[in-house]
């Protein structure tokens, strides 16, 4: 019997309604693994490939003929949006299945969580926070929704692997089959993955399963890429306007590039509906603002939108209707929020301004276009800011211009994309999981909670020396407090902090203030814009009327023209050392690379010329000045931090210049010879990382850092950051 008359006959029927001519590969694999085996699956493929039809048809097919006695199949998803998009589409394949669906989020209706409740069954659509809550609050409840639970469905497992979220729900679902005695079956959704066997171990991760990873061949995809360039001369070179008279109305100095910019952005997106990608909310504000004021100025229609996590869920929410159905064009500004897989249909372009973070970035923007047949068309801008005349032989390299250029190589051409970096001593989600688990069962014993929590997958690393000294330091500082009968339970400061709606998020997030216009909130900004200021949000200008400090609301009426706004936090990424030797051997070739344009070809011939010319490319150290010299070992983030700390510990005061540097700068009094001498000797010894000169409060970001003894966190930060045999590999194979 094939594939498509195994499935439900309400399946079979939403195939026929919909026009389906057939099965795509992916969906006839997923459909051979779920109903012929007892493993978890792992779907990868392209956005808009038909993956979440492909783990839904066989699953609900599973749940049609073999209904469950409670929730059968939970969804869960990084972001509200999602599970309301895929609600939509759920709705409409479970119309005539007797099977219901429930959306539970802080958004969704309180009427159908408590029908759920009362009445599991189905599937359900969740958050990792929200199924915190219930096993955190609710433990009863749970006990009796997901007692025949059958399939837990994980979307965008790619962001769930590189996110302390990951680890947060991997917890919570061992939580829930200890609880329950029940042990689903996990289906992972993923589009953009490296190494696929990295993603199974995730998934598996204390199951006992086995896990399909069907390999569909997609296709040769054809991919259209442009990238172009303009200049900021900051020598100040000025341009003058006059009136009638004579009289000089406007100069402007130095930014005849981003004013081109702005322009060409306009032309390029005019007419076409297009995702603009930053790296940044100050940017893509920036950036819409002016796009909105040149169509002013030409008449033509506002049809410029702003998506990202400080615009109000309201606001979003009518941006992805707008771009999924509008008849006009929309051109929405964004950063990470429409990386991820919300439905806005086809789109005709994305663009890319300055560089991606990393490969996995580029490839989900590059996802996001080419839907549904199109062939993908993606647009790198750049605006640079020359410095004429610079004494710094290494100013005029422009870094994040060559690092785009290795990763649209290492993606089209290498299919790589960076693996996923290790979390074995999460020491803040440990602090979270053992407050969370005394939340929910009260009163345990030392001996108790230790088994409880550090049995769980996530925490196989940590010793349980480490876990006494964490118990030690919270019952310090009163987190935790002993009962008379010598068990732990939550103590005085500790019910401050699980009390907290703020409890159930493990991701760093900052004090946000509401913005209100009248009674409808536009979004949030993190500080203070006093009354009279004017900022940008959602792609407008606020003026701020007035200000309740106490309830943290701004007040704001919408004014005309362009404003800016800047948040404390944005987005930061690391380079993985295959990454950066792809940038090393863009410098040190020759290859055309056609989706340049001509100002680009003429930029790196420029920028190759100064790499070859100064020696970075084959010498491990530069002379930059009298004492000061540039260290090129052309590795990753981690391993260049490690050798960066090895150095001081020599006593050579090195540095990294920025956040995405491919070298170190360092101030020695000896020669060249001499330093190249002391980097050889400490990639030939025995490194102990615990005795490098760290700051002394030297750490992985945590939300819960504050309540983890310090030496915890140190000895994190130099296990899961610090690279000693990767920086050694690394610069053994650049030798050979």
């Amino acid at each position: 019997m094939d594939i498509f008359n195994r499935l439900a006959p309400f399946i079979q029927d939403f195939i026929y309604q919909n026009k389906w001519e057939e099965l795509r590969g992916n969906q006839v694999a997923a459909c051979e693994a779920i109903l012929d085996s007892d493993d978890n699956l792992l779907l990868s493929s392209g956005t808009a490939s038909g993956k979440t039809e492909a783990a839904f048809l066989p699953v609900l097919t599973e749940l049609y003929n073999r209904p469950s006695a409670s929730v059968g199949v939970l969804y869960i998803s990084p972001l509200k949006a999602l599970i309301n998009d895929q609600f939509k589409r759920l709705e409409q394949m479970l119309l005539d299945s007797n099977i219901p669906v429930t959306k539970w989020h802080g958004d969704a209706s309180q009427t159908q969580k408590n029908r759920l409740v009362k009445n599991p069954e189905g599937l359900l659509q969740i958050t990792p926070e929200s199924l915190e809550s219930l096993i955190t609050n609710k433990r009863g409840a749970v006990l009796s929704m997901f007692s025949d639970l059958r399939f837990v469905i994980i979307d965008e497992v790619h962001y769930f692997m590189r996110d302390v979220r990951g680890l947060q729900l991997l917890c919570i679902l061992e939580r829930i089959n200890r609880l329950t005695g029940s042990n689903p079956r996990r289906v992972g959704l993923s589009a953009t993955l490296g190494d696929i066997s990295l993603a199974q171990n995730w998934l598996n991760t204390n199951t006992g399963r086995e896990c399909a990873a069907p390999i569909v061949e997609e296709g040769k995809k054809r991919v259209r890429l442009h990238v172009e360039r303009f200049v900021n001369y900051a020598d100040k070179r000025d341009f003058e306007e006059r009136d009638g008279s004579g009289n000089v109305v406007n100069v402007s100095a130095g930014d005849i590039g981003d004013r081109e910019h702005y322009e060409y952005l306009f032309k390029q997106t005019l007419d076409k509906k297009t995702i603009v990608f930053t790296n940044s909310r100050e940017e893509t504000e920036l950036v819409m603002a002016h796009l909105r004021e040149i169509a002013l100025k030409n008449k033509a229609p506002d049809v410029y939108r702003v998506h990202h996590g400080n615009v109000s869920a309201l606001l979003r929410e009518s941006t992805e209707d707008e771009m999924k159905s509008a008849d006009e064009k929309i051109v929405t500004g964004a950063t990470v929020t429409l990386e991820l897989g919300i439905d806005i249909g086809s789109l005709d372009q994305a663009v890319q301004i300055g560089a991606p973070l990393n490969v996995a970035s580029f490839a989900q923007r590059l996802g996001r276009c080419g839907r549904r047949g199109q062939v993908p068309q993606l647009l790198f801008t750049f605006v640079e800011s020359i410095k004429i005349n610079s004494d710094d032989i290494l100013g005029p390299i422009n870094w994040g211009f060559i690092r785009t250029i290795g990763i649209i190589e290492l993606y089209l051409k290498e299919h790589w994309i960076e693996p996923i970096p290790p979390q074995n001593y999460a020491y803040n989600l440990l602090y979270h999981q053992t407050m969370s688990c005394l939340k929910s069962n009260g009163e345990m014993s030392a001996a108790g909670l230790a088994q409880s929590v550090l049995s769980l997958g996530c925490f196989k690393s940590i010793p349980q020396e480490d876990y006494k000294r964490l118990l030690t330091h919270m019952l310090d500082i009163d987190q935790l407090q002993r009962t008379e009968h010598g068990g732990l339970m939550i103590g005085r400061e500790g019910e401050r902090v699980v009390n907290s709606h703020k409890f159930l998020t493990v991701f760093v997030a900052p004090e946000y203030l509401l913005v209100k216009d009248e009674s409808r909130t536009i979004g949030t900004v993190d500080k203070i814009y006093p009354v009279g200021i004017r900022f940008a949000l959602a792609g407008l200008a606020w003026e701020t009327v007035d200000v309740n400090e106490k309830s943290k609301v701004l007040f704001v009426k919408r004014v005309p023209g362009i404003s800016l706004v800047d948040w404390d936090v944005d987005f930061l990424a690391e380079l993985h050392t295959t990454l950066v030797q792809k940038v090393r051997s863009v410098l040190k070739g020759s290859e055309p690379y056609p989706y340049l344009s001509d100002r680009c070809k003429e930029r790196l011939a420029e920028i190759q010329y100064i790499a070859r010319g100064n020696g970075i490319l084959d010498n491990l150290v530069t002379q930059l000045s009298d004492k000061k010299f540039a260290i090129f070992p052309w590795v990753g983030t981690r391993q260049l931090m490690t050798l960066n700390y090895a150095l001081r510990q020599r006593g050579v005061k090195s540095k990294m210049p920025f956040i995405t540097c491919v070298y170190l700068e360092a101030t020695f009094d000896g020669t060249k010879d001499a330093l190249e001498n002391i980097i050889s000797d400490i990639l030939h010894s025995n490194l102990n990382l615990y005795y490098l000169p760290l700051p002394d409060k030297v750490q992985v970001p945590g939300k819960y850092n504050e309540f983890i003894p310090l030496n915890l966190l140190r000895k994190q930060f130099i296990e899961d950051y610090l690279d000693f045999e990767g920086l050694r590999e690394a610069m053994g194979l650049q030798k050979s």
